[in-house]
């Protein structure tokens, strides 16, 4: 008889899709007084497969006034949907306000039925608190971040089976950066030096290319080259985008910081022919429109046929009663002597929007 006993080991993987959505408010005072049950929706979104949106009631779920109510609605696909989520208030600056109401910033965990399903928190922040916020913020809207994973099917596999790690890639490479092993150029920027590996910037950059194995190569030359018109921090950022295909984390920088690095930097992608890290810079500046910042913008947008950038800018202008706070900035009066035939296009979008 053969007493020899085999041993197999199994797991189980669950799958799952993440998605993050932040669902900007302007003007939520103009929302207040709309009635208990009324609400207003964020564009769609999506994650595992199926529609998302974000609900606000300003005036509450139900008859509770002093409380804005916040819910995740399934919109559309399939049904009996498990989901893990959060729901939190942002600031001004992007971070996570602490006037949420105990409760309402942990992970729940639903499953939404069918579409239409609404799971969220009736008591999400108390209004006076939020007015508070508001005041402290110095505008009219706030940012409501949704992280929603849902939970997909679980599979057995055998464990033997080769876990792929994800790749490290962009690791090694900013490491090369960093350590300057190899490196064989070097740039001058306002006094600062940088080397960096001439293979990897023609690589990415079609100009780097040119100025480096083309026709109109720089001189073989111990000499660093000179580049003119950008800050050290700007050359930093892009040599790390090049290096890696990202851009730092400005978390703790504060609104205005952040969109003055993102127009730099955008002038610098341009400059270089990079455009991914272009249209980056783009969906930044978009986040980032207010009527301090969007003459300025809409200027940058013209001069480096940024369209998009461009359409957000003028929409903006058109859709809100902003004009006389955009002409006080010193943005706008750069505007009108850079673009100005952009005035009569900002003209021509406030008469459309006012007709529809």
């Amino acid at each position: 008889m053969d007493k020899r006993r085999s041993e197999t080991t199994s797991r189980l993987v669950t799958t799952s899709a993440q998605a993050t959505h932040n669902f900007e408010v302007t003007d939520f005072s103009l929302l207040e007084g709309m009635g208990a049950g009324r609400y207003v929706s964020s564009r769609t979104f999506t994650a595992g497969g199926r529609a998302w949106n974000i609900r606000l009631y300003p005036d509450g779920e139900v008859d509770k006034a002093a409380y804005a109510s916040v819910f995740l609605c399934l919109v559309g696909g399939a049904k009996d949907a498990r989901t893990n989520y959060t729901l939190e208030l942002l600031d001004k600056d992007g971070e996570v306000s602490h006037l949420q109401d105990q409760g309402t910033t942990t992970m729940k965990s639903n499953t939404f039925g069918a579409p239409f399903n609404a799971w969220g928190f009736r008591n999400f922040v108390e209004k006076s608190k939020l007015k508070t916020l508001l005041c402290r913020n110095g505008d009219d809207g706030f940012t409501i971040r949704c992280v929603l994973t849902v939970v997909g099917e679980s599979v057995s596999e055998d464990v033997r089976a080769v876990a792929v790690p994800p790749s490290d890639m962009h690791q090694h490479f900013e490491r090369m950066l960093k350590d300057g092993r190899g490196a064989d150029v070097a740039f001058n920027v306002d006094g600062q030096l940088f080397r960096a590996h001439r293979c990897v910037l023609a690589a990415r950059s079609p100009v780097f290319a040119a100025e480096l194995f083309g026709p109109m190569k720089e001189k073989d030359t111990a000499e660093p080259i000179k580049v003119d018109g950008l800050e050290p921090c700007v050359f930093e950022e892009l040599l790390l985008f090049m290096y890696t295909d990202r851009i730092s984390d400005d978390g703790k920088r504060g609104a205005d910081d952040k969109n003055a690095a993102a127009q730099h930097l955008l002038v610098a992608a341009d400059r270089y022919g990079l455009d991914r890290l272009r249209q980056m810079c783009e969906a930044k500046l978009c986040r980032g429109i207010d009527a301090r910042t969007v003459a300025t913008t809409l200027a940058l947008a013209e001069q480096h046929r940024c369209a998009r950038l461009k359409y957000a800018c003028l929409a903006y202008v058109a859709s809100r009663d902003v004009l006389g706070a955009v002409m006080k900035t010193d943005g706008f009066k750069h505007l009108a002597a850079s673009c100005p035939l952009v005035l009569v296009e900002i003209l021509d979008a406030i008469v459309k929007g006012k007709d529809q």
